[in-house]
């Protein structure tokens, strides 16, 4: 029999997967990895694309709201945007090319080269993720991954510069990891960009 939810359970889950997170090494490095070619591209006046379905999509639109707007402080907004937001764009291409095309041809109408794509897909299989990697590599976009440590991580490493990997393999921790992540990805990425003054 299933065990009945609570928030102390929740909140121990939780923290069990910070602790294998933090024990992680290589995850460690491939986030900071994926920091410092995300800082590397803003310098050189390129932007960051995310994209990813359910909640990777509200994970998408959030780290761009973060880098637009504002973390920590105040500062100059950052070129960073979510492939998941314009209804008008998705349903057209989803209409005419189908839906495993809605972040593909995005990039291809908005990417270029020198650009990051960060693509969020728990399962690391998501048709659409897979196949915006694929135009991004074609223009020579940085293509980094974010999933978990299931099978199909291998799917999303093999159209990926870099793969960031949760270990787990329950869709909501995974989720929960991300969005630490991509929390410590904005901090990262506005203190190198624009360093807080005083």
């Amino acid at each position: 029999m299933a065990e009945t939810p609570t928030i102390l359970g929740a909140l121990r889950a939780a923290a069990a997967l910070l602790a294998r997170m933090e024990a992680d090494a290589p995850l460690q490095q491939a986030a900071s990895d994926a920091a410092m070619a995300c800082i590397t591209a803003l310098r050189a006046g390129r932007k960051l694309m995310i994209c990813g379905n359910g909640g990777s999509a509200a994970d998408a639109q959030h780290w761009a709201g973060e880098l637009v707007s504002r973390f920590h402080y105040d500062r100059p907004g950052l070129p960073a945007i979510a492939l998941t937001t314009d209804s008008s764009i998705l349903t057209a291409i989803g209409n005419d090319y189908g839906y495993e095309r809605v972040f593909a041809r995005q990039v291809e109408a908005l990417g270029q080269a020198g650009d990051v794509l960060l693509g969020l897909t728990t399962s690391g299989r998501s048709p659409n993720i897979l196949a915006a990697m694929r135009a991004a590599r074609e223009r020579g976009i940085v293509t980094i991954g974010f999933t978990g440590n299931g099978p199909g991580a291998a799917d999303l490493a093999a159209v990926s510069d870099i793969v960031i990997r949760i270990p787990s393999t329950s869709t909501p921790a995974i989720q929960e990891g991300h969005e630490v992540l991509g929390h410590a990805l904005c901090a990262m990425i506005e203190a190198e960009i624009f360093p807080r003054q005083g």
